[in-house]
Protein backbone atom coordinates (compact mmCIF):
# COMPACT_ATOMS: atom_id res chain seq x y z
CA UNK A 1 0.00 0.00 0.00
CA UNK A 2 1.23 3.59 -1.27
CA UNK A 3 0.88 6.63 1.39
CA UNK A 4 0.43 9.59 -0.65
CA UNK A 5 0.01 13.40 0.56
CA UNK A 6 -2.30 15.31 -1.63
CA UNK A 7 -1.71 19.35 -0.45
CA UNK A 8 -5.29 20.36 -2.11
CA UNK A 9 -8.92 18.81 -1.03
CA UNK A 10 -9.65 15.33 -1.87
CA UNK A 11 -12.78 14.61 -4.10
CA UNK A 12 -14.95 11.52 -4.10
CA UNK A 13 -17.02 11.78 -7.10
CA UNK A 14 -17.26 13.08 -10.70
CA UNK A 15 -20.23 13.89 -10.94
CA UNK A 16 -21.88 18.05 -10.67
CA UNK A 17 -21.28 18.11 -7.22
CA UNK A 18 -17.82 16.91 -7.27
CA UNK A 19 -16.55 18.80 -10.21
CA UNK A 20 -18.51 21.55 -9.11
CA UNK A 21 -16.37 21.70 -6.24
CA UNK A 22 -13.29 21.10 -7.66
CA UNK A 23 -13.23 24.04 -10.42
CA UNK A 24 -14.47 26.56 -7.37
CA UNK A 25 -11.56 24.91 -5.53
CA UNK A 26 -9.25 25.51 -8.06
CA UNK A 27 -10.02 28.61 -8.51
CA UNK A 28 -9.97 29.56 -4.93
CA UNK A 29 -6.60 28.38 -4.39
CA UNK A 30 -5.06 30.22 -7.70
CA UNK A 31 -2.32 28.63 -10.31
CA UNK A 32 -0.13 26.93 -8.02
CA UNK A 33 -3.42 24.94 -6.20
CA UNK A 34 -3.72 20.97 -6.19
CA UNK A 35 -7.45 19.40 -6.40
CA UNK A 36 -7.65 15.66 -6.66
CA UNK A 37 -10.93 13.92 -8.31
CA UNK A 38 -11.55 10.68 -7.66
CA UNK A 39 -14.10 8.59 -9.48
CA UNK A 40 -14.68 4.51 -9.99
CA UNK A 41 -15.69 5.29 -13.64
CA UNK A 42 -14.79 7.46 -16.72
CA UNK A 43 -15.80 10.85 -16.10
CA UNK A 44 -19.63 11.06 -17.28
CA UNK A 45 -19.96 7.15 -16.66
CA UNK A 46 -22.45 5.72 -13.58
CA UNK A 47 -23.10 8.87 -12.15
CA UNK A 48 -26.81 10.02 -11.81
CA UNK A 49 -26.26 13.89 -12.65
CA UNK A 50 -25.34 12.55 -16.23
CA UNK A 51 -28.68 10.32 -16.20
CA UNK A 52 -31.05 13.72 -15.05
CA UNK A 53 -33.58 14.55 -17.42
CA UNK A 54 -35.57 17.00 -16.28
CA UNK A 55 -33.21 20.18 -15.54
CA UNK A 56 -32.32 22.74 -13.22
CA UNK A 57 -35.00 24.33 -11.18
CA UNK A 58 -34.43 27.83 -10.51
CA UNK A 59 -36.44 31.21 -10.65
CA UNK A 60 -35.65 32.87 -14.03
CA UNK A 61 -38.68 34.09 -15.00
CA UNK A 62 -40.11 37.99 -14.58
CA UNK A 63 -43.18 36.59 -12.81
CA UNK A 64 -40.99 34.07 -10.08
CA UNK A 65 -38.84 34.45 -7.02
CA UNK A 66 -36.40 33.03 -5.19
CA UNK A 67 -39.01 33.30 -2.33
CA UNK A 68 -41.64 31.39 -4.48
CA UNK A 69 -39.09 28.80 -5.32
CA UNK A 70 -37.92 28.55 -1.65
CA UNK A 71 -42.00 27.92 -0.86
CA UNK A 72 -42.86 25.33 -3.25
CA UNK A 73 -39.77 23.45 -1.82
CA UNK A 74 -40.86 23.80 1.70
CA UNK A 75 -44.53 22.53 0.38
CA UNK A 76 -43.33 19.65 -1.22
CA UNK A 77 -40.81 18.54 1.50
CA UNK A 78 -43.82 17.69 4.34
CA UNK A 79 -42.62 19.55 6.86
CA UNK A 80 -39.17 18.84 7.64
CA UNK A 81 -37.05 21.10 5.03
CA UNK A 82 -34.91 23.84 6.92
CA UNK A 83 -36.19 27.33 5.78
CA UNK A 84 -32.87 28.65 5.75
CA UNK A 85 -31.35 25.96 3.44
CA UNK A 86 -33.88 26.56 0.82
CA UNK A 87 -33.53 30.07 0.92
CA UNK A 88 -30.30 29.76 0.50
CA UNK A 89 -30.64 27.23 -2.06
CA UNK A 90 -33.19 28.94 -4.25
CA UNK A 91 -31.06 32.46 -3.97
CA UNK A 92 -29.00 31.05 -6.07
CA UNK A 93 -31.04 30.01 -8.53
CA UNK A 94 -30.21 31.95 -11.47
CA UNK A 95 -26.47 32.11 -10.60
CA UNK A 96 -25.72 28.44 -10.95
CA UNK A 97 -27.43 28.48 -14.37
CA UNK A 98 -25.80 30.91 -15.42
CA UNK A 99 -22.40 30.17 -14.38
CA UNK A 100 -23.18 26.75 -15.97
CA UNK A 101 -23.66 28.04 -19.14
CA UNK A 102 -21.01 30.11 -19.24
CA UNK A 103 -18.69 26.62 -18.97
CA UNK A 104 -20.96 25.61 -22.25
CA UNK A 105 -24.14 24.18 -20.36
CA UNK A 106 -26.53 24.51 -23.69
CA UNK A 107 -29.54 25.10 -22.05
CA UNK A 108 -33.20 25.41 -23.79
CA UNK A 109 -33.77 29.52 -24.81
CA UNK A 110 -36.70 31.26 -25.66
CA UNK A 111 -37.74 32.96 -29.04
CA UNK A 112 -36.24 36.60 -26.98
CA UNK A 113 -32.75 34.25 -25.81
CA UNK A 114 -33.81 33.77 -22.40
CA UNK A 115 -33.55 30.57 -20.75
CA UNK A 116 -36.72 28.31 -21.64
CA UNK A 117 -38.41 27.06 -18.20
CA UNK A 118 -40.83 24.11 -18.05
CA UNK A 119 -43.54 23.00 -15.15
CA UNK A 120 -43.17 20.20 -13.12
CA UNK A 121 -44.72 18.55 -10.12
CA UNK A 122 -45.16 20.79 -6.70
CA UNK A 123 -44.13 23.78 -8.60
CA UNK A 124 -46.54 26.87 -8.98
CA UNK A 125 -44.53 28.05 -11.96
CA UNK A 126 -42.66 27.05 -14.28
CA UNK A 127 -39.35 27.30 -13.27
CA UNK A 128 -36.86 23.78 -14.60
CA UNK A 129 -34.35 24.89 -17.28
CA UNK A 130 -33.86 22.47 -19.83
CA UNK A 131 -31.77 21.06 -22.42
CA UNK A 132 -32.72 19.32 -25.88
CA UNK A 133 -36.07 18.43 -23.81
CA UNK A 134 -35.07 15.55 -21.75
CA UNK A 135 -31.21 15.56 -22.31
CA UNK A 136 -30.31 18.53 -19.35
CA UNK A 137 -28.31 16.50 -16.86
CA UNK A 138 -25.50 14.74 -19.82
CA UNK A 139 -25.51 17.99 -21.41
CA UNK A 140 -24.95 20.34 -18.19
CA UNK A 141 -22.23 17.67 -17.13
CA UNK A 142 -20.21 17.46 -20.04
CA UNK A 143 -19.66 21.16 -20.18
CA UNK A 144 -18.57 20.84 -16.45
CA UNK A 145 -16.20 18.08 -17.14
CA UNK A 146 -14.77 20.11 -19.93
CA UNK A 147 -13.81 22.91 -18.24
CA UNK A 148 -12.50 20.50 -15.13
CA UNK A 149 -10.05 18.77 -17.51
CA UNK A 150 -8.71 22.14 -18.98
CA UNK A 151 -7.97 23.21 -15.46
CA UNK A 152 -4.08 22.16 -14.92
CA UNK A 153 -4.20 22.09 -11.04
CA UNK A 154 -7.24 19.63 -11.12
CA UNK A 155 -6.22 15.99 -11.13
CA UNK A 156 -8.55 13.02 -12.06
CA UNK A 157 -8.09 9.33 -10.92
CA UNK A 158 -10.97 7.72 -13.31
CA UNK A 159 -9.72 4.47 -11.75
CA UNK A 160 -10.30 5.21 -7.53
CA UNK A 161 -12.97 3.37 -5.34
CA UNK A 162 -13.32 5.01 -2.20
CA UNK A 163 -12.62 2.06 0.31
CA UNK A 164 -12.10 4.07 4.10
CA UNK A 165 -11.71 6.99 5.79
CA UNK A 166 -9.05 7.87 7.72
CA UNK A 167 -9.15 9.77 11.03
CA UNK A 168 -7.16 11.09 13.88
CA UNK A 169 -7.48 9.97 17.62
CA UNK A 170 -9.41 13.73 17.86
CA UNK A 171 -11.78 12.44 15.31
CA UNK A 172 -10.48 15.18 12.01
CA UNK A 173 -10.85 13.15 9.27
CA UNK A 174 -7.25 13.45 7.32
CA UNK A 175 -7.79 11.59 4.30
CA UNK A 176 -9.23 7.88 2.55
CA UNK A 177 -8.50 4.31 1.20
CA UNK A 178 -8.46 4.67 -2.46
CA UNK A 179 -8.20 1.15 -4.51
CA UNK A 180 -7.48 1.58 -7.81
CA UNK A 181 -8.40 -0.33 -10.22
CA UNK A 182 -6.30 0.54 -13.62
CA UNK A 183 -3.68 0.18 -15.55
CA UNK A 184 -0.12 -1.78 -13.05
CA UNK A 185 -1.71 -0.47 -9.87
CA UNK A 186 -5.19 -2.52 -10.29
CA UNK A 187 -6.01 -3.90 -6.90
CA UNK A 188 -3.86 -1.46 -5.23
CA UNK A 189 -4.95 0.21 -1.99
CA UNK A 190 -3.35 3.90 -1.22
CA UNK A 191 -3.55 5.84 1.98
CA UNK A 192 -3.89 9.50 0.44
CA UNK A 193 -4.05 11.88 2.81
CA UNK A 194 -5.43 15.43 2.42
CA UNK A 195 -6.43 18.61 4.25
CA UNK A 196 -10.37 18.04 3.32
CA UNK A 197 -12.09 14.80 2.00
CA UNK A 198 -15.14 16.20 0.11
CA UNK A 199 -17.42 12.90 -0.52
CA UNK A 200 -19.91 13.59 -3.63
CA UNK A 201 -20.67 9.94 -3.77
CA UNK A 202 -24.22 9.95 -4.67
CA UNK A 203 -27.14 8.16 -3.60
CA UNK A 204 -28.32 4.64 -2.65
CA UNK A 205 -30.06 3.27 -5.86
CA UNK A 206 -28.52 0.29 -6.41
CA UNK A 207 -29.62 -0.89 -3.20
CA UNK A 208 -32.73 -1.05 -4.52
CA UNK A 209 -33.17 -4.15 -7.22
CA UNK A 210 -36.05 -1.06 -9.00
CA UNK A 211 -34.01 1.67 -9.41
CA UNK A 212 -33.44 4.71 -12.58
CA UNK A 213 -29.66 5.00 -10.67
CA UNK A 214 -26.64 3.52 -11.84
CA UNK A 215 -26.29 -0.05 -10.21
CA UNK A 216 -23.28 0.84 -8.64
CA UNK A 217 -24.37 3.77 -6.46
CA UNK A 218 -24.67 1.53 -3.15
CA UNK A 219 -24.41 4.14 -0.49
CA UNK A 220 -20.62 3.71 0.31
CA UNK A 221 -19.66 7.33 0.93
CA UNK A 222 -23.02 7.17 3.15
CA UNK A 223 -21.90 4.36 4.95
CA UNK A 224 -18.38 5.29 5.83
CA UNK A 225 -19.32 8.54 6.74
CA UNK A 226 -21.49 7.11 9.47
CA UNK A 227 -18.38 4.39 10.85
CA UNK A 228 -16.52 7.84 10.81
CA UNK A 229 -18.75 9.03 13.17
CA UNK A 230 -20.81 11.79 11.06
CA UNK A 231 -24.15 12.57 12.06
CA UNK A 232 -26.98 10.85 9.96
CA UNK A 233 -30.26 12.80 9.08
CA UNK A 234 -33.29 10.63 7.85
CA UNK A 235 -32.16 7.88 6.15
CA UNK A 236 -35.58 6.58 5.59
CA UNK A 237 -36.62 8.98 2.96
CA UNK A 238 -36.16 7.50 -0.14
CA UNK A 239 -38.00 9.24 -3.15
CA UNK A 240 -39.29 6.69 -5.66
CA UNK A 241 -40.19 8.18 -9.51
CA UNK A 242 -43.13 7.27 -9.88
CA UNK A 243 -42.41 6.97 -14.00
CA UNK A 244 -39.83 4.43 -14.53
CA UNK A 245 -40.07 3.02 -18.24
CA UNK A 246 -41.17 -1.01 -17.08
CA UNK A 247 -39.91 -2.61 -19.65
CA UNK A 248 -37.58 -5.10 -17.36
CA UNK A 249 -34.16 -2.86 -17.81
CA UNK A 250 -31.80 -2.60 -14.72
CA UNK A 251 -31.80 -0.23 -14.01
CA UNK A 252 -34.51 1.44 -15.16
CA UNK A 253 -35.12 4.09 -17.82
CA UNK A 254 -36.52 7.17 -16.68
CA UNK A 255 -39.69 8.65 -18.45
CA UNK A 256 -39.19 12.69 -17.48
CA UNK A 257 -41.87 14.40 -14.99
CA UNK A 258 -41.46 16.88 -17.62
CA UNK A 259 -43.63 14.86 -19.67
CA UNK A 260 -46.47 14.97 -17.27
CA UNK A 261 -45.96 19.05 -17.32
CA UNK A 262 -46.92 18.74 -21.10
CA UNK A 263 -50.08 17.14 -20.19
CA UNK A 264 -49.10 13.12 -20.50
CA UNK A 265 -51.50 11.19 -18.16
CA UNK A 266 -51.33 8.10 -15.69
CA UNK A 267 -53.73 5.56 -16.50
CA UNK A 268 -54.40 1.53 -15.63
CA UNK A 269 -54.75 -0.40 -18.22
CA UNK A 270 -58.13 0.50 -19.25
CA UNK A 271 -57.36 4.26 -19.93
CA UNK A 272 -58.68 5.11 -16.48
CA UNK A 273 -56.99 8.14 -14.79
CA UNK A 274 -54.75 7.00 -11.41
CA UNK A 275 -55.16 10.41 -9.85
CA UNK A 276 -58.53 11.67 -11.19
CA UNK A 277 -59.77 13.17 -13.71
CA UNK A 278 -58.53 16.65 -12.64
CA UNK A 279 -54.94 17.39 -14.84
CA UNK A 280 -53.06 18.73 -12.75
CA UNK A 281 -53.44 15.73 -9.86
CA UNK A 282 -50.56 13.98 -12.51
CA UNK A 283 -48.30 16.68 -10.84
CA UNK A 284 -49.20 15.61 -7.15
CA UNK A 285 -45.87 15.73 -4.82
CA UNK A 286 -44.46 12.40 -6.14
CA UNK A 287 -44.84 10.61 -3.18
CA UNK A 288 -48.14 10.46 -3.83
CA UNK A 289 -48.29 9.59 -7.78
CA UNK A 290 -45.23 6.61 -6.61
CA UNK A 291 -48.06 5.37 -4.45
CA UNK A 292 -51.10 5.43 -7.15
CA UNK A 293 -48.63 3.64 -9.53
CA UNK A 294 -47.63 0.95 -7.11
CA UNK A 295 -51.39 0.37 -5.92
CA UNK A 296 -52.51 -0.13 -9.92
CA UNK A 297 -49.82 -2.68 -10.50
CA UNK A 298 -50.58 -4.32 -6.98
CA UNK A 299 -54.17 -4.12 -7.88
CA UNK A 300 -53.20 -6.11 -11.54
CA UNK A 301 -54.55 -2.68 -13.50
CA UNK A 302 -51.53 -2.19 -14.23
CA UNK A 303 -49.74 1.59 -14.78
CA UNK A 304 -48.88 3.92 -18.21
CA UNK A 305 -47.89 6.98 -19.17
CA UNK A 306 -50.06 7.98 -22.16
CA UNK A 307 -48.23 10.96 -24.19
CA UNK A 308 -49.45 10.11 -27.40
CA UNK A 309 -51.96 13.21 -27.31
CA UNK A 310 -50.22 15.29 -25.30
CA UNK A 311 -46.75 14.51 -27.28
CA UNK A 312 -47.47 12.41 -30.19
CA UNK A 313 -45.37 12.82 -33.30
CA UNK A 314 -43.34 15.31 -31.76
CA UNK A 315 -41.73 12.93 -29.45
CA UNK A 316 -38.56 12.23 -31.11
CA UNK A 317 -37.30 16.08 -31.07
CA UNK A 318 -39.11 17.18 -27.87
CA UNK A 319 -38.21 13.84 -25.64
CA UNK A 320 -35.19 12.44 -27.13
CA UNK A 321 -34.06 10.20 -24.51
CA UNK A 322 -37.30 9.03 -23.46
CA UNK A 323 -38.19 8.37 -26.98
CA UNK A 324 -34.59 6.34 -27.67
CA UNK A 325 -35.40 3.97 -24.52
CA UNK A 326 -39.25 3.31 -25.75
CA UNK A 327 -38.41 2.55 -29.30
CA UNK A 328 -34.97 0.12 -28.35
CA UNK A 329 -37.83 -1.56 -25.96
CA UNK A 330 -39.73 -1.84 -29.37
CA UNK A 331 -42.15 0.31 -27.75
CA UNK A 332 -43.25 3.56 -30.08
CA UNK A 333 -44.54 6.30 -27.31
CA UNK A 334 -45.85 8.47 -30.41
CA UNK A 335 -48.59 5.95 -30.43
CA UNK A 336 -48.50 3.27 -27.72
CA UNK A 337 -48.92 4.01 -23.74
CA UNK A 338 -45.75 3.69 -21.83
CA UNK A 339 -45.30 0.94 -18.77
CA UNK A 340 -43.97 2.61 -15.69
CA UNK A 341 -43.78 1.37 -12.47
CA UNK A 342 -42.36 3.01 -9.09
CA UNK A 343 -38.70 2.77 -8.69
CA UNK A 344 -35.83 4.52 -6.27
CA UNK A 345 -34.82 7.32 -7.89
CA UNK A 346 -33.14 9.81 -5.03
CA UNK A 347 -32.32 9.39 -1.36
CA UNK A 348 -33.52 12.92 0.35
CA UNK A 349 -31.45 11.84 3.58
CA UNK A 350 -27.70 10.89 4.11
CA UNK A 351 -24.94 13.02 6.17
CA UNK A 352 -25.76 15.86 7.82
CA UNK A 353 -23.80 19.18 6.30
CA UNK A 354 -24.33 22.58 5.74
CA UNK A 355 -24.82 24.73 2.65
CA UNK A 356 -20.88 24.54 2.20
CA UNK A 357 -20.71 21.16 2.60
CA UNK A 358 -19.28 20.91 6.44
CA UNK A 359 -20.35 17.76 8.29
CA UNK A 360 -20.63 17.16 11.88
CA UNK A 361 -17.02 15.80 11.39
CA UNK A 362 -13.67 17.94 11.60
CA UNK A 363 -12.29 17.69 7.51
CA UNK A 364 -14.94 16.08 5.87
CA UNK A 365 -17.61 17.46 3.33
CA UNK A 366 -20.53 16.10 1.82
CA UNK A 367 -22.24 17.50 -1.34
CA UNK A 368 -24.56 16.15 -3.51
CA UNK A 369 -26.86 13.48 -3.23
CA UNK A 370 -25.35 11.71 -0.39
CA UNK A 371 -25.17 14.66 1.59
CA UNK A 372 -28.58 16.26 4.12
CA UNK A 373 -28.79 19.60 3.57
CA UNK A 374 -32.22 20.16 4.74
CA UNK A 375 -33.25 21.35 1.39
CA UNK A 376 -35.54 18.42 0.35
CA UNK A 377 -37.20 16.91 3.88
CA UNK A 378 -39.17 14.18 3.41
CA UNK A 379 -39.52 14.62 -0.30
CA UNK A 380 -37.48 16.52 -2.82
CA UNK A 381 -38.88 18.95 -5.13
CA UNK A 382 -38.63 17.95 -8.89
CA UNK A 383 -35.66 19.21 -10.46
CA UNK A 384 -33.57 20.78 -7.23
CA UNK A 385 -31.05 18.06 -7.07
CA UNK A 386 -29.32 19.42 -9.81
CA UNK A 387 -29.54 23.11 -8.78
CA UNK A 388 -28.31 21.59 -5.20
CA UNK A 389 -25.32 20.02 -6.45
CA UNK A 390 -23.94 22.82 -8.44
CA UNK A 391 -24.99 25.38 -5.85
CA UNK A 392 -23.43 23.93 -2.74
CA UNK A 393 -21.07 22.18 -4.45
CA UNK A 394 -19.27 25.38 -5.80
CA UNK A 395 -19.28 26.48 -1.91
CA UNK A 396 -17.88 23.60 -0.34
CA UNK A 397 -14.99 23.56 -3.03
CA UNK A 398 -14.17 26.89 -1.52
CA UNK A 399 -14.64 26.27 1.94
CA UNK A 400 -12.59 22.65 1.37
CA UNK A 401 -9.73 24.76 -0.56
CA UNK A 402 -9.26 27.25 2.45
CA UNK A 403 -8.77 24.08 4.96
CA UNK A 404 -5.55 23.27 6.06
CA UNK A 405 -3.07 20.74 6.74
CA UNK A 406 -3.38 20.14 10.40
CA UNK A 407 -0.94 18.90 12.78
CA UNK A 408 0.16 15.20 12.72
CA UNK A 409 -1.84 13.35 15.42
CA UNK A 410 -2.33 9.79 16.09
CA UNK A 411 -4.57 8.06 13.94
CA UNK A 412 -7.31 5.94 14.19
CA UNK A 413 -8.50 2.59 13.18
CA UNK A 414 -9.13 2.59 9.62
CA UNK A 415 -12.69 0.85 8.83
CA UNK A 416 -12.07 -0.54 5.25
CA UNK A 417 -14.61 -1.78 3.52
CA UNK A 418 -15.82 -4.37 0.39
CA UNK A 419 -18.50 -5.29 -1.66
CA UNK A 420 -20.94 -7.89 -1.63
CA UNK A 421 -20.92 -11.00 -3.82
CA UNK A 422 -23.26 -10.76 -7.04
CA UNK A 423 -25.86 -13.37 -4.86
CA UNK A 424 -25.52 -11.87 -1.78
CA UNK A 425 -26.34 -7.77 -3.98
CA UNK A 426 -29.24 -9.60 -5.36
CA UNK A 427 -30.87 -10.75 -2.42
CA UNK A 428 -30.15 -7.91 -0.62
CA UNK A 429 -31.35 -5.63 -3.59
CA UNK A 430 -34.84 -7.86 -4.13
CA UNK A 431 -35.56 -7.22 -0.01
CA UNK A 432 -34.96 -3.81 0.32
CA UNK A 433 -37.43 -2.87 -2.89
CA UNK A 434 -40.19 -5.70 -1.25
CA UNK A 435 -39.83 -3.97 2.10
CA UNK A 436 -37.97 -0.39 2.19
CA UNK A 437 -40.04 0.16 -1.10
CA UNK A 438 -43.34 2.47 -1.81
CA UNK A 439 -45.16 0.52 0.85
CA UNK A 440 -43.79 -0.76 4.32
CA UNK A 441 -44.62 -1.72 7.38
CA UNK A 442 -43.09 -3.23 10.61
CA UNK A 443 -43.04 -6.89 9.93
CA UNK A 444 -41.38 -6.26 6.50
CA UNK A 445 -38.99 -3.90 7.74
CA UNK A 446 -38.01 -6.49 10.67
CA UNK A 447 -37.92 -9.44 8.32
CA UNK A 448 -35.59 -6.98 6.09
CA UNK A 449 -33.05 -5.91 9.48
CA UNK A 450 -32.90 -9.56 9.92
CA UNK A 451 -31.64 -10.56 6.44
CA UNK A 452 -29.15 -7.52 6.69
CA UNK A 453 -27.69 -8.75 10.19
CA UNK A 454 -27.20 -12.61 8.10
CA UNK A 455 -25.73 -11.21 5.02
CA UNK A 456 -23.08 -8.91 7.23
CA UNK A 457 -22.29 -12.27 9.06
CA UNK A 458 -21.05 -13.54 6.29
CA UNK A 459 -19.84 -10.63 4.99
CA UNK A 460 -19.16 -7.87 7.58
CA UNK A 461 -17.04 -5.63 5.79
CA UNK A 462 -19.66 -4.30 3.28
CA UNK A 463 -20.30 -1.15 3.04
CA UNK A 464 -23.73 -1.16 1.40
CA UNK A 465 -24.86 -3.44 4.36
CA UNK A 466 -24.45 -0.35 6.68
CA UNK A 467 -26.33 2.01 4.51
CA UNK A 468 -29.08 -0.56 4.22
CA UNK A 469 -29.18 -0.97 7.80
CA UNK A 470 -29.65 3.17 7.86
CA UNK A 471 -32.23 3.35 5.75
CA UNK A 472 -34.25 -0.41 7.09
CA UNK A 473 -33.64 1.28 10.79
CA UNK A 474 -35.10 5.01 10.27
CA UNK A 475 -37.86 3.40 8.67
CA UNK A 476 -38.67 0.91 11.39
CA UNK A 477 -38.24 3.40 13.97
CA UNK A 478 -40.41 6.19 12.05
CA UNK A 479 -44.08 5.05 13.12
CA UNK A 480 -45.73 7.27 10.60
CA UNK A 481 -46.38 8.37 7.21
CA UNK A 482 -44.51 11.29 5.92
CA UNK A 483 -43.06 12.43 2.06
CA UNK A 484 -41.70 9.60 0.34
CA UNK A 485 -41.72 7.16 4.07
CA UNK A 486 -45.28 5.74 3.99
CA UNK A 487 -45.87 2.98 6.46
CA UNK A 488 -49.22 0.96 6.25
CA UNK A 489 -49.21 0.34 9.66
CA UNK A 490 -49.15 4.12 10.32
CA UNK A 491 -50.85 5.63 7.43
CA UNK A 492 -50.71 9.03 8.84
CA UNK A 493 -48.47 11.76 9.60
CA UNK A 494 -48.35 12.28 13.47
CA UNK A 495 -48.88 16.48 14.57
CA UNK A 496 -45.23 17.36 14.77
CA UNK A 497 -42.55 16.57 12.34
CA UNK A 498 -39.25 15.58 13.32
CA UNK A 499 -36.28 14.51 12.20
CA UNK A 500 -34.13 10.98 12.34
CA UNK A 501 -30.59 12.03 13.24
CA UNK A 502 -28.50 8.38 13.58
CA UNK A 503 -24.60 8.49 14.97
CA UNK A 504 -22.13 5.78 15.36
CA UNK A 505 -20.05 5.48 18.46
CA UNK A 506 -16.57 6.96 17.47
CA UNK A 507 -13.70 4.78 16.08
CA UNK A 508 -11.03 3.47 18.33
CA UNK A 509 -7.50 4.16 18.35
CA UNK A 510 -5.02 3.15 15.31
CA UNK A 511 -4.36 -1.15 15.76
CA UNK A 512 -1.31 -1.16 13.40
CA UNK A 513 -1.25 -4.77 13.30
CA UNK A 514 -4.95 -5.13 12.99
CA UNK A 515 -5.60 -2.74 10.35
CA UNK A 516 -2.75 -4.49 8.73
CA UNK A 517 -4.58 -7.43 8.92
CA UNK A 518 -7.51 -6.01 7.42
CA UNK A 519 -6.18 -4.58 4.77
CA UNK A 520 -4.39 -7.49 3.73
CA UNK A 521 -7.45 -9.22 3.57
CA UNK A 522 -9.37 -6.34 1.26
CA UNK A 523 -6.31 -6.73 -0.31
CA UNK A 524 -7.16 -10.48 -1.06
CA UNK A 525 -10.63 -9.96 -2.73
CA UNK A 526 -10.23 -7.70 -4.96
Amino acid sequence: MARIRHDGPLIIGGGLAGLSAALEAAEALGPNGKVLVVTPEPLLNACSSAWAQGGMAAALSPHDSAALHAKDTEGAGAGLVEAEAARALTMRGRETVEWLAALGAPFDRDADGGFSVSLEAAHSLPRVARVGGDGAGRAILSAVVAAARAVKGIEIWEDGRLRGLIRDVDGRVRGAVIERRGGQGHGRLDEVFAPAVVLATGGIGGLFEATTNPSALRGEGLALAYLAGAEILDPEFVQFHPTAIDVGLDPAPLATEALRGEGARLVDGRGVFLLGDHPDADLAPRDIVARAVHAARIEGRGAFLDATKAVGEAFPHEFPAVFAACMRAGLDPRVSPIPVAAAAHYHMGGIVADDEGRTSVPGLFAIGECAATGVHGANRLASNSLLEAGAFGRRAGRAAAAEVQPERRPLAAVQATTDLPPEALATLRAAMTRYAGVVRDEAGLTALLALIDDLAKAHPTAACLAAARLVAEGALNRRESRGGHYRRDFPDSLPRAEHTRMRAAPAPARDEEAEAATLAALAAVI
